[in-house]
């Protein structure tokens, strides 16, 4: 309760006493009825769960209670002038188009285009203002006013959401958010799934089918992926099956693993990952490149931890027919379309300085989108100090555990290792040392491919020097040859920076350093300039290679992109030039390309374009994409998507549209496009997922959800009415209950059982999965703990309870030690695991509350910041219990102390 009604309440329930309000009112009617001190009342606004302004005044008339206009505006925050001069009001209420009009000098009150005179006793003038009667005044704004005159309460309905509603729920999620980011998560519960017995899989299903028609020929495609993951005892397992054109099955993978974020594999070895079958290996930066196939890995390095301190490369399944986009920090750095082995890589992504937000964007032939986002950190303690990071792999690159189809057309076919070890010297500084044998194909002009083994010792320094990383690098193979890199990460201001330069002698040749290359160099920026209100982001990277041949090849590119009105405009230049020896230079090549994203409504606009200005400048292609939703809301989702595009130099022209609607149990896309050439293609696509079922009963559910390659969780919300955390038989579900659970969005409420399944859960992360008080009615009931920390793994789903308890709340009055009360101090609340639940300021007298604490036992104290600044020690009450007995637990003064006194304290 805030702090007026609570000092006003026990104060106007006597005054009523006093006053005869209990009598019948036609008792103390009079023929004339006048403001009087002895009719005055001072309501406390309750709408929903939410508690408004400051109070609200108000009297009591002989026709019941009339309240204060122009502390109801304030209260409700409502867009209404009222002129006591001119004696009128005018605005708006809820809605702009609902404006209302009220006259008095006229008599009259409109609403829209509806217009009623003003009765007799409807509005009094007051010492205060206009004090309107409750129900007229409600009937007039919209809404329902309902004052509770014992209690000192006015309730608010209304049909729609207020604005001051929905910015007070903005308002909760916000110190809801600002809370959780403190939370040691390792403190609160955790929901453990322990591996044991067999897991029935999950498997996520792609089905498409498609057609081509030409001038000379017909084509139709059939196929299908299936992705499933699982486990038996302690080992977890994916797999994925895929199939030609033909439908026919082409690729299989298989892995057997064991991730654990917390490092607690194979007891000593601390692992975070092992795994064998179908596994990536590691890279450095001049001896192994990036290899997929089959074999096994260890490691203890986190994972998310790129292996190389400025570059990370980003890999995954991508579908048949499926394209993706990495996009840093809101820039897009790369594309790439699918593969038939049925992977996407990225690799040796430039890492900047500081925060490097990835998001991969992998967009389906029939206009599915999906995104996969993850951050890396360059800085300081690129490893802890004193801490040992290992990772060891050997596989046979490009071929898969069980080989079908054409998956011996990938990669080497040679068998490689590695291993590699890295220590954490101090804060700035680490040591690395690795040793690779790999496999490589020696490509001669009119001679087959042959393989030549090579051995490598690399080591490397990295040490950290203000707002800078830098690594020195080198390498040496077992025939003579050896390199030498150095590279920089560095941030001066808002400018970022990097480079490197990597030279290379005696015929040194790796994944890294091709044949015949001896000098690879780059420098790169990245800026933000300022423009007014608008930011113009400006990247330019250089590169410069050298060769034996003679042939040095230079290039550049710069990126920039701004907001010209509704448009989003990014320009991508590049320039690339050859460097002989002997004979002329060839000409130098720029390319350039436009592309714009804008808004209309309801449907989003992507155009692009791209010209060759060097040489023979002309025009190589354009493309222009429209996207709208349909019908249908929550997890129905329905978009459609149509595309025009021109290619001028096979002198084609092609139009397309295409469907996609999202069910509760699958997706379903349908595209159609044709051509100037005469050419006609169309295809339908079906994806879906199946899984164990959580819920009682089990057996199988099917969901639109990828169920295999994310995490799941069955929430449980139910009414603790005893207060011990665990579920009774006797103790309900909560029904219409919302979720948070990180990042994620849960777009469902629990069900009358107070279940929910909450899917699409990133997997190895901690999360934090709690409930949305915002969504509970009632304000003397709250979840009993911030929430339970889950990290979800693909394909298995975790049951949690969270229990609702009884709330109350917790008030006193902070004083300095010696006299003198402390205003401005922010205070935390608490509870027994050592959870922050709760934080409030103290007011300009000390006079400090907590509200909606849920029943328990919590501990009072200063807040760090606030501690410190003012210095005073942190702790202040120890013992305050919330329950049944004392749903209001008041203390008078508490002492701040400045020294080892005890702090003193009076419940009441």
């Amino acid at each position: 309760m805030r702090r007026l009604s609570y000092k006003f309440r026990q104060i106007v329930a006597a005054s009523a006493a006093l006053c005869g309000l209990g009598q019948p009112l036609a008792a103390r009617a009079e023929a004339v009825w006048t403001a009087s001190s002895d009719d005055a009342l001072l309501f406390d606004v309750r709408l929903d769960q939410h508690r408004l302004g400051e109070g609200v005044r108000g009297y009591q008339t002989p026709s019941g209670a009339c309240l204060d206009f122009a502390d109801v505006i304030l209260a409700l925050d409502l867009p209404i002038r009222l002129d006591k001069k001119l004696r009128r009001a005018t605005g708006w209420s809820l809605e702009e188009r609902r404006t209302i009009t009220i006259d008095r000098e006229n008599n009259t009150v409109q609403n829209m285009n509806k217009s009623e005179k003003i009765a007799s006793g409807l509005v009094h003038d007051t010492p205060e203002g206009w004090c309107v009667a409750s129900e007229a005044l409600g009937r007039w704004l919209g809404i329902t006013l309902t004052p509770d005159m014992s209690n000192a309460l006015l309730f608010i309905k209304s049909d729609i959401k207020m604005p001051v509603e929905l910015a007070a729920e903005r308002r909760a999620r916000a110190a809801r958010v600002r809370p959780v980011s403190s939370f040691d998560l390792k403190s609160l519960p955790q929901a453990n799934a322990p591996f044991r017995g067999v897991r029935t899989p999950s498997i996520d299903a792609v089905v498409s089918i498609g057609g081509l028609r030409s001038r000379t020929a017909t084509q139709i495609d059939r196929q299908f992926q299936l992705y499933a993951a699982g486990e038996v005892g302690p080992v977890a397992y994916d797999a994925r099956l895929a199939s030609n054109n033909k439908g026919v099955p082409d690729s299989l993978r298989v892995r057997a693993y064991r991730s654990d974020p917390e490092g607690k594999l194979l007891g000593p070895l601390r692992a975070t990952q092992v795994a064998i079958g179908d596994v990536s290996g590691f890279s450095t930066q001049l001896a192994a490149g990036t290899s997929t196939g089959r074999g096994a890995m260890i490691t203890n390095r986190p994972l998310e931890r790129p292996d190389n301190f400025d570059k990370k490369t980003f890999r995954g399944e991508l579908p048949v027919g499926w394209d993706a986009e990495l996009y840093r920090n809101g820039d897009l750095l790369a594309f790439a379309i699918d593969r038939a082995d049925g992977r996407y890589e990225f690799p040796d992504v430039q890492l900047l300085y500081g925060q490097n937000r990835f998001e991969i964007v992998l967009y389906g032939p029939q206009g599915q989108i999906r995104r996969e986002g993850q951050t890396v950190t360059v800085g300081l303690e690129s490893i802890p100090p004193k801490t040992t990071w290992y990772a060891a792999n050997i596989n046979q690159d490009g071929r898969d555990l069980i080989g079908i189809g054409r998956g011996q057309d990938f990669g080497s076919g040679a068998w490689r290792g590695s291993l590699s070890l890295e220590r954490g010297i101090n804060a700035l500084t680490s040591l690395a040392v690795s040793a690779h044998s790999l496999g490589l194909r020696n490509l001669v002009r009119g001679q087959a491919a042959q393989v030549v083994r090579r051995n490598f010792a690399d080591v490397s320094l990295r040490r950290a020097m203000g707002p800078a990383l830098f690594e020195f690098s080198g390498s040496t193979d077992d025939r003579g040859g050896y390199a030498g890199r150095a590279a920089v990460l560095a941030q001066l201001g808002k400018t970022s920076f990097s480079a490197e330069s990597t030279n290379a002698f005696g015929d040194y040749r790796s994944d890294r350093i091709l044949s015949n290359v001896t000098g690879l160099h780059s420098l790169s920026a990245y800026h933000g300039f300022n423009l007014g209100r608008t930011i113009l982001p400006l990247s330019v990277s250089a590169r410069y290679t050298t060769r034996e041949t003679g042939v040095d090849t230079i290039g550049v590119d710069a990126r920039t992109s701004m907001r010209v009105g509704r448009y989003n405009v990014t320009n991508v230049t590049t320039w690339r030039k050859d460097k002989t020896d002997s004979g002329p230079d060839p000409l130098s090549i720029i390319e350039t390309s436009l592309l714009t994203n804008t808004r209309f409504g309801r449907v989003r606009v992507r155009g692009e374009a791209k010209f060759r200005i060097k040489p023979d400048a002309q025009f190589e292609s354009a493309a222009l994409v429209a996207e709208w939703d349909g019908r249908g809301n929550g997890r129905h989702e329905a978009n459609w998507r149509a595309e025009l595009g021109y290619d001028p130099s096979e002198k084609r022209g092609r139009v397309g549209f295409g469907y996609v609607r999202r069910y509760e149990k699958f997706s379903l896309n349908a595209n159609v496009e044709a051509a100037t050439d005469g050419s006609v293609a169309a295809g339908l696509n079906l994806a879906f997922s199946i899984g164990p079922d959580p819920r009682a009963g089990g057996g199988l559910r099917v969901s639109s959800s990828r169920l295999a390659s994310q995490g799941q969780a069955l929430v449980r919300v139910f009414r603790d009415m005893n207060g011990d955390g665990v579920r009774q038989e006797d103790e309900p579900g909560v029904k219409d209950v919302e979720l948070t659970a990180g990042r994620t969005v849960v777009d469902r409420k629990t069900d009358a059982n107070g279940q929910v399944i909450v899917d699409d859960l990133g997997i190895f992360q901690p999360v934090l999965i709690g409930i949305d008080a915002s969504s509970l009615g009632d304000p003397l009931i709250q979840p009993s703990s911030p929430g339970v920390v889950l990290t979800p793994r693909p394909g298995v789903s975790v049951a949690i309870d969270l229990p609702l308890v009884s709330a109350g709340e917790v008030d006193g009055t902070l004083v300095k030690q010696g006299g003198g009360s402390l205003e401005g101090v922010d205070l935390e609340l608490v509870n027994a695991s050592g959870a922050v639940i709760g934080r409030t300021r103290s007011d300009f007298d000390g006079f400090f509350l907590f509200e909606s604490v849920p029943y328990g036992r919590y501990s009072i104290r200063i807040a760090q910041l606030s501690a410190d600044a003012a210095r005073l020690k942190t702790a202040l009450i120890g013992n305050v219990a919330v329950d049944d007995a004392t749903p209001s637990f008041h203390l008078d003064t508490v002492v701040a102390q400045s020294d080892d006194t005890q702090t003193a304290a009076d419940p009441k």
